[in-house]
């Protein structure tokens, strides 16, 4: 592709050129059309006529309506007939001259080349509103090979859970959480082949940019999490800089602020990227930063799901509401061969959401910070196959970081069984949590973990009950190990104080709303 006559500045039309005039440019690469940087006395009339006594903000939704295409064209030839996606696509190319993307050479004698296509993106705003046209150039990966045109693929991908965990540390230690976003990150990637740079669209090109991110932030003072690849700290005289990265989305906060200028700093150096100040959403998650406390919520996504009934959609809203996923869990067994009864259900999940669409997942900044387990399971819970169902649930004091939801792999013969099998399954979450708290300064010994059944902590803690467990997996029996090395302990507690229960059977209304309250599930 010629790039060399690509302009860095855009001519701005004698005509004024808005919404109803359709006179575009197509020659991407000649002097583009920006509308409506120039207004007539009409214009500036007639928006004043619209939005008088309106606020700042309506006036700023008038502006992108009116100056930003409102639909994604599906070919390239639709978007040439527009001028504010010709806009968008000569900036895209101007960042592709910028960074030395690519040189026009001959195309070497036995070798194919990797086409490109044109991605044309609507960006919105909380609200829904249209803020920006955003045009992609990107490689049309699936025609490469593995082996030839590229090896190891592999990057890490921040969990929800570390998120969450890293919020709750926000929330103890009472410091604001930011976001950055970098620009054509990808584009940043070195890739050790033939392609001296990475584009969008090719399978390398992800791990590219992680790589070029992580040595850039090491040789700088940050060192990376010890678990999570995607956490990387810096600490200074007794204050700590959080970093999570997330592909272009980083996520930093400090208990000092001069250190969070700093960072700023530093990927201004190196990268463009745009400063979009206070976390407010991220991942699919809705985050209200208080004085007293963070707030975690996903009704924005709810209202979109309502739209389009998917058990898909259900299960990613489980990242904040824990009280749908039992149900949920049970749909999406369903999935391959579902009945009229499953849809139904369906629906039912459907119609309490829309009654409750604002309930989150509450983190106090006045509770302390100590790690608190609850196991439980549903003998028997799966009627067709017998299976029992594994609940669990990990807090931070009061700041619930992770819970999980699974029909057991084995039929137990009995229903210590079943809970041993659950409290092994809760173990694991417990042994990840420890290390990554690591990070962050805390060594969590002998962490708590509340189980309803008698029988299952004598069996962790008196492994000569071996003729009742000779049956049981050998990998479940870790539990006994973490126990002995005092990682973990076990703790009888009465099932009307097991908020796990929650995950593993339904209830009735009141014992529901008062289980959903304990575990910090409130309508902020």
């Amino acid at each position: 592709m010629d790039m060399s006559n690509l302009n860095a500045s855009y001519q701005v039309p004698t005509t004024p050129n808005i919404r109803i005039h359709k006179d575009h440019s197509l020659d991407i690469q000649s002097g583009l059309h920006i509308r409506g940087m120039t207004k007539t006395v009409n214009e500036q009339g007639f928006l004043s006529a619209v939005y008088e006594g309106k606020t700042h903000e309506d006036l700023h939704t008038c502006m992108f309506f009116c100056f930003l295409s409102q639909e994604e064209p599906k070919r390239v030839t639709k978007a040439l007939s527009d001028s504010a996606w010709v806009k968008a696509m000569q900036e895209e190319l101007l960042q592709f001259r910028l960074q030395k993307v690519w040189v026009i050479v001959d195309l070497p004698k036995g070798k194919w080349a990797i086409g490109t296509k044109w991605i044309f993106r609507n960006k919105k705003d909380k609200r829904g509103i249209v803020i920006r046209n955003k045009a992609i150039l990107v490689a049309q990966g699936y025609t490469q090979e593995e082996g030839i045109y590229y090896e190891e693929v592999f990057t890490p991908v921040a969990r929800i859970e570390a998120i969450r965990l890293f919020l709750a540390y926000a929330s103890f230690m009472g410091f604001m959480v930011y976001q950055m976003d970098i620009k054509i990150a990808l584009l940043y990637g070195q890739i050790e082949d033939e392609v001296v740079k990475s584009i969008y669209g090719l399978h390398q090109a992800p791990r590219a940019w992680y790589e070029t991110l992580a040595k850039y932030l090491l040789d700088n003072g940050f060192h990376r999490g010890k678990i999570d690849h995607t956490l990387f700290i810096k600490k200074q005289k007794g204050d700590i800089l959080l970093v999570h990265v997330c592909v272009n989305d980083i996520i930093f906060g400090s208990t000092k602020k001069e250190l969070c200028l700093e960072f700023e700093k530093l990927m201004h150096d190196k990268f463009q990227m745009s400063s979009i100040g206070e976390l407010t959403f991220f991942l699919g998650l809705q985050v209200k930063q208080k004085e007293d406390g963070i707030f975690i919520t996903q009704d924005k996504y709810m209202t979109d799901i309502l739209k389009k009934s998917m058990i898909r959609s259900l299960m990613y809203l489980t990242s904040s509401r824990l009280d749908i996923m039992l149900a949920v869990c049970a749909c999406a067994r369903f999935q391959v061969t579902p009945k009229v009864s499953h849809l139904h259900a369906v629906k039912r999940i459907f119609r309490y959401l829309k009654g409750q669409p604002k309930l989150g997942l509450w983190y106090p900044r006045d509770s302390p910070f100590d790690l608190e387990v609850y196991s439980d399971s549903d003998y028997v819970g799966a009627s067709l196959d017998k299976k029992s169902t594994t609940g669990g649930c990990q807090f931070l004091s009061k700041r619930l970081i992770s819970w999980q939801c699974k029909k057991q792999t084995i039929v137990a013969n009995f229903t210590t069984e079943a809970e041993y099998v659950a409290a092994a399954h809760c173990c694991r979450h417990v042994l990840w949590i420890q290390n990554q708290m690591l990070d962050y300064g805390f060594n969590f010994m002998n962490t708590m973990i509340y189980i309803d059944n008698e029988s299952t902590i004598c069996i962790v803690k008196n492994p000569m009950f071996h003729s009742k467990t000779k049956h049981i997996e050998i990998r479940h029996h870790f539990i006994i190990d973490s126990y002995e090395k005092k990682l973990i302990q076990v703790i009888k507690i009465h099932t009307d104080y097991n908020v796990a229960d929650l995950l593993t059977k339904a209830f009735d209304v009141s014992r529901f709303n008062i289980l959903i309250a304990s575990i910090g599930l409130l309508n902020l």
